[in-house]
């Protein structure tokens, strides 16, 4: 057993990350500024889009893509079931009505076919999330939203460096909504980005990320600037500052060897994990590069004496830490007893749900943490194998 206990996520902060923020703070930038506006045009070039908008969080580029959008009171958003419960907050926000799909329970991904069923006349978008890394099935979404008139905002919180068909996440959809949360492959501690080809919905975005000002507001207190702005939208207080940036930028410029890391870790995983029957082990379809933020372990419960919390327990005791991703959103009690769901409404994500653990994949984790989990896992099946 482990002497320190090993916590489930956090992000790799180094010299250059350091330096670059303490350097943001002597600049005297420490909002919205010059290393924002660098930031935004690194991504923009690493994810091959025209346009990206740093943002204080995912939650808000998902909420800022929508209402720029036009969406409101009467429209339906279908989403998936099983992600993050901001996901479908933003759609509440906006006036509108979340509509769930049920998932693909081999990749955990909204299924294709189950959002066909749910588009009625009042339908005007669709929420893909890539869960844990792993891409949508995107040219399906994209050929239904075509043929019915749809807004696509990809919900890429855990999707950076993912891959769909050779195309970086970030450039297939209307616009896409990226995290840079603690834990996320690139951290920025809270922030996000939203990209987009789209000129008219980027200039909206950014705008309404800074109280709805015209777009050169943040620039008044430069020498080059100018105290008059205007207001153009209802806008909200969503934009990233520099100190952010300083971290985004540094961490931009390393992800492929975090990501590096990340796989090395996973392959371990997977191929100590993938000899037991009683764990299955997550995919990567042919048509996809998993991006890992999540590494997420399902049991076959049938084969074990123990359910998913005691496993759970168990490992709490080898001092590994854990976590669930998600608990279905139509099972909290505000979309429960609001939208009148009951349980086997999304039996897929039920049932998944039920048999999920997340394990700990982070770029700071050593080779013998790796060994750690493996090493706990192994032997708590083995105690409680049927």
């Amino acid at each position: 057993m482990r002497k320190e206990f090993l916590v489930y996520g956090v992000p790799l902060i180094e010299e250059d990350d350091i330096a670059e923020v303490v350097d943001s703070l002597k600049s005297n930038w420490i909002t919205k500024g010059p290393k924002t506006n660098k930031f935004e045009a690194q991504f923009a070039e690493y994810v091959g889009v025209k346009h990206a908008i740093a943002v204080n969080s995912c939650t808000a580029g998902l909420h800022l893509s929508l209402i720029a959008a036009g969406l409101g009171v009467g429209d339906e958003v279908i989403t998936t079931p099983m992600t993050f419960a901001a996901s479908a907050n933003v759609i509440i926000h906006t006036g509108a009505t979340p509509v769930f799909a049920d998932i693909d329970p081999v990749t955990m991904n909204i299924d294709v076919n189950e959002i066909r069923k749910k588009i009625t006349p009042r339908t005007k978008a669709i929420i893909p999330v890539h869960m844990a890394g792993h891409p949508c099935e995107m040219d399906e979404i994209m050929d239904i939203a075509r043929e019915h008139n749809l807004f696509v905002l990809e919900d890429a919180a855990h999707a950076v460096y993912t891959k769909y068909k050779g195309e970086l996440i970030g450039s297939i959809a209307n616009a896409t909504a990226f995290s840079f949360y603690a834990t996320k492959n690139l951290a920025t501690g809270e922030g996000g980005m939203v990209t987009t080809n789209d000129d008219a919905l980027a200039e909206k975005i950014r705008i309404m990320s800074s109280h709805g000002m015209s777009r050169n507001a943040w620039n008044r207190y430069a020498a080059s600037g100018s105290w008059y702005y205007e207001v153009l939208y209802p806008g909200f207080k969503y934009n990233m500052t520099d100190i952010q940036a300083a971290l985004g930028i540094t961490q931009l410029a390393k992800l492929e060897r975090m990501q590096g890391v990340r796989l090395e870790i996973a392959e371990r995983f997977n191929e100590e994990f993938g000899k037991m029957p009683e764990l299955e082990i997550p995919v990567e379809k042919d048509y996809a590069r998993h991006a890992w933020h999540l590494y997420i372990l399902k049991l076959n419960l049938e084969m074990l004496s123990i359910d998913r919390t005691e496993f759970i327990e168990e490992l709490k005791k080898e001092q590994i830490g854990t976590s669930v991703h998600f608990i279905p959103v139509p099972m909290h009690p505000y979309y429960r007893d609001t939208f009148g769901f009951q349980k086997g409404d999304f039996p897929q994500a039920e049932t998944t749900f039920e048999r999920i653990i997340s394990l700990p994949l982070y770029p700071k984790m050593t080779s013998q943490d790796t060994e750690d989990v493996i090493d706990a896992v192994k032997g708590i099946v083995e105690r409680f194998r049927r």
